[in-house]
């Protein structure tokens, strides 16, 4: 069944054609956004993880350092050099945690795979059509002269 046979004029079918590209294209972008925050939210969380344990490596919490070095060299009775090294290397390895946390977390994010995949498949489709002229149907062809 031709589109003259379903009452459909050339007009209605190039706004039909152009309605659905607008669709599929409005589709490819909304795919790309939600790829997008998924991966933001991951960078954030591993971007954040990376700040809290660079201020803990650079500051180092001093007031509670000092007071463990106390503690300990209160506690164990050695000497105050060694306790104040200690809790330096529990800082140190609680840094660490958290940067390989960060670097974990950084590592999920990719590229919009699926999105670029669709567009390219999309392409595909579209590239591959070919304008076909219309033929009239002869009943349609006007009144002889």
């Amino acid at each position: 069944m031709s589109a003259a046979e379903e009452g459909r004029s050339l007009g209605e079918l190039v706004a039909s054609a152009t309605a659905e590209l607008s669709g599929l294209v409005h589709d490819e972008i909304a795919l790309a956004k939600a790829e997008m925050r998924q991966d933001a939210k991951k960078a954030v969380l591993g971007s954040t993880a990376g700040m809290v344990a660079a201020f803990l490596a650079l500051f180092a919490v001093p007031l509670f350092s000092f007071a463990l070095a106390f503690w300990l060299r209160n506690w164990w009775d050695i000497p105050l050099a060694l306790a104040c090294t200690i809790v330096g290397g529990l800082y140190v390895v609680l840094a660490l945690v958290l940067v390989l946390l960060a670097k974990r977390k950084l590592g999920g994010v990719s590229k919009p795979e699926r999105s670029m995949r669709s567009v390219k498949e999309s392409a595909a489709v579209l590239s591959s059509v070919k304008p076909h002229p219309r033929r009239a149907p002869a009943d349609q062809a006007g009144p002889s002269a």
